[in-house]
């Protein structure tokens, strides 16, 4: 089974169950009116030891922020601020003195930037390993919630930043390069918390996520939700190593969103002047008659035909 095969089965068996409020699975938060024209929103991560970070090579302050960052650009991706988070942590022996009085400064360090209120969690012994869960709580006018479902054929679709710079900090990881500057980004990703803010005040953005997983898998789950394709120009991608790298290798953090196309120059101008730099148009919405609600890869206008998959947890 995959795991969106499994998540799929998920949805169908809690099908039946009153939804008390919340919109639920299928974005990259879960949603919960509060009135006032205000929501809050609600996303968890799990971190499991030897599969999301490696202690060999990560500080202890380092994978504190990392477990608190990943959640956070959960809800950036929704066009929320981030107000809350509850975590809970199960460690070994050898992880309970100094390493996790190090990993809860590299999360305070976080929580403080942001001004994230640690509100409550849980700790338990492992025999296995450290294993990190969080929720991260964040607040959005409902006006400003981006979805994934909301992709119209005829958007255009853009990235903030440079893809693959973290996988191709992973392989050097795991080639025993801790300290490139691949290896940096790949254990202190930034979340785009203002940038998602920004983006989520603008009406002519439609759907967005973050990139977690790959642009190859992540871009299918708007496509899927709103029920189109996408086309992709790999020229224009932004990419910090190889294409293939970049497309597939997950963990970037980096906000994918669908714009309006008449709308697309002014936003890139705007957001320039905001944040020092453009996001990137990378392809554009079609019809799903065209292609299905897959993507079409083009290498300077011509169709190509990759194996290009993102990252699977499964």
């Amino acid at each position: 089974m995959s795991e969106f095969g499994f998540i799929e089965g998920i949805k169908k068996l809690f099908s039946s169950l009153p939804e008390r409020g919340f919109e639920g699975i299928g974005d990259d938060c879960a949603v919960l009116d509060i009135g006032g024209g205000e929501s809050l929103v609600f996303t968890v991560d799990t971190l499991a030891e030897d599969v999301h970070f490696l202690r060999a090579s990560s500080s202890a302050y380092e994978i504190g922020a990392k477990s608190l960052a990943v959640n956070l650009s959960d809800v950036a991706a929704m066009g929320a601020e981030p107000v809350a988070s509850l975590l809970s942590l199960s460690l070994p022996a050898d992880a309970c003195g100094e390493w996790a009085g190090e990993f809860m400064r590299g999360y305070h360090a976080l929580s403080e930037q942001w001004g994230v209120a640690l509100a409550g969690g849980d700790t338990t012994s492992s025999k296995t390993g450290i294993t990190i869960s969080i929720t991260a709580i964040g607040r959005v006018r409902n006006e400003h919630i981006k979805r994934r479902s909301a992709a119209v054929a005829g958007d255009v679709v853009m990235v903030c930043g440079e893809l693959g710079a973290s996988a191709a900090g992973l392989r050097d990881i795991l080639d025993g390069d801790t300290d490139t500057p691949f290896a940096i980004v790949h254990r202190n990703p930034v979340p785009q918390i203002e940038e998602g803010r920004w983006l989520g005040a603008h009406k002519e953005v439609h759907a967005m996520m973050d990139l977690s997983d790959g642009l190859a898998s992540d871009l299918i789950h708007i496509l899927k939700a709103s029920h189109t394709g996408a086309e992709i120009e790999t020229a224009n991608i932004p990419c910090a190593t190889d294409t293939a790298t970049a497309v597939c290798g997950g963990e970037d953090y980096k906000l994918l969103f669908t714009v309006a196309a008449a709308s697309a120059e002014s936003l890139q101008r705007e957001f320039a002047l905001r944040f020092g730099y453009a996001p990137s148009v990378v392809g554009r919405i079609l019809p799903v008659s065209e292609y299905g609600e897959e993507i079409c890869w083009l290498e300077n206008g011509v169709r190509i035909f990759p194996d290009w998959q993102g990252f699977s947890h499964f």
